[in-house]
């Protein structure tokens, strides 16, 4: 009788030790997953006003990579858009008929895509200046 207790004990606390093996097998993959499929990049964005004659914000920014300007741009400003173009940052916009406009570069070069196509990269600077465009 003592023997079958016995047995019953061992198997009981093999049990237990797989048990807990599995699960911390499956923790330690769902965090090696996590980590993988997601990376923090830093940028730098400065609004200015008439070719940067005006400062009137300056943020680093940090974002997961893959993310595009829009979205990162929506996420730490105040951004009025309307189909895929920024019309205002930080209450910043023209006036009925006023001939001013929002626009960007980023490391010192000039946009080459709008804003909701630029996938940020680590380390970017963007400058966004609202100026007059005549």
């Amino acid at each position: 009788m003592e023997k079958l207790r016995n047995y019953a004990g061992v198997v009981a606390l093999t049990l237990v030790l797989l048990t807990g093996c599995q699960a911390e097998s499956e923790t330690s993959e769902s965090q090696e997953g996590g980590s993988q499929s997601s990376q923090e990049i830093e940028a730098t964005v400065e609004l200015t006003k008439n070719q940067g004659e005006e400062q009137v914000k300056e943020k680093d920014i940090t974002v997961e990579e893959g993310t595009v300007l829009m979205d990162a741009m929506e996420e730490n400003f105040e951004v009025e858009e309307k189909d895929g173009l920024i019309n205002g940052i930080e209450g910043i916009s023209a006036e009925e008929g006023e001939k001013k406009a929002w626009v960007y570069d980023v490391n010192g070069e000039e946009a080459k895509v709008g804003a909701a196509e630029y996938e940020i990269e680590d380390g970017d600077e963007i400058h966004f200046d609202f100026q007059s465009w005549e």
